[in-house]
């Protein structure tokens, strides 16, 4: 009995290690920028890698920080877009001229036209706006609502996806200002969060892996433990 005690122990533990880790390593939303300085203008990825525990992803809501009044989304094709305007508590002074900004873009809403984000599968959201003027170091927060054919998931708190700043960039060296298009940077952000990804995955996988190899050693440990016994009667 102590013998099958022993092995159900090893393969229960090989298990969890093999599948507990990977689920953990992909949960979350994730937020990339093409650039965090202070003030400049930037492209925002959201990467939504799974649904809600099976169920496919209907909706994805990503409320916009007070600090910033403006959002250019850019669409998706298997996804609506919609953006939310809320009002200013005082309205303030448009750098283009013209009448006084009152309201700002509040929220940005993705909907699914194609049935949903199965389990399995990411897709992303890119957002084209101007980080707000602040210190190295300063959170910019993007709380994310993942609502699901069955559940909701609110990434918020320690787990919402966020920028943060580094150093304003020194005027006229060409990296704070929006000197290039949204299309040109939207791509080397989507390529660097698919790689973060892949590693993450990759490491998940060899952990998966580790698990496994410990399970099958503990069941091996066991056998001859028991043959040894057996051998000594």
């Amino acid at each position: 009995m102590k013998h099958i005690t022993r092995i159900s122990a090893a393969l229960a533990a090989g298990a969890i290690i093999a599948l507990a880790v990977p689920t953990a390593a992909q949960a979350h939303v994730s937020a990339g920028a093409t650039s965090t300085a202070a003030g400049s203008r930037t492209v925002v990825t959201f990467s939504v890698p799974h649904g809600c525990e099976g169920s496919p992803t209907q909706v994805v809501t990503i409320d916009i920080p007070e600090s910033i009044v403006s959002v250019t989304p850019t669409v998706n094709p298997l996804w609506t877009v919609e953006k939310v305007a809320v009002p200013l508590d005082e309205p303030i002074e448009s750098e283009y001229g013209g009448d006084p900004i009152t309201e700002r873009i509040g929220q940005v809403v993705y909907t699914s036209t194609s049935g949903g984000l199965a389990e399995g599968f990411r897709d992303t959201f890119e957002l084209s706006l101007q980080l707000p003027a602040g210190e190295a170091g300063d959170v910019v927060e993007f709380p994310v609502t993942q609502t699901c054919t069955e559940g909701t998931a609110v990434w918020e708190g320690d787990d919402v996806p966020a920028i943060t700043l580094t150093a304003a960039a020194v005027e006229g060296d060409g990296h704070g200002g929006d000197h290039g298009t949204d299309a040109d940077t939207a791509g080397d952000v989507t390529a660097d969060a698919a790689s973060t990804e892949g590693s993450i995955d990759l490491v998940a996988r060899i952990i998966g892996v580790l698990g496994i190899v410990i399970g099958i050693a503990g069941i091996t440990a066991a056998v001859l433990t028991r043959r040894s016994v057996q051998a000594t009667r």
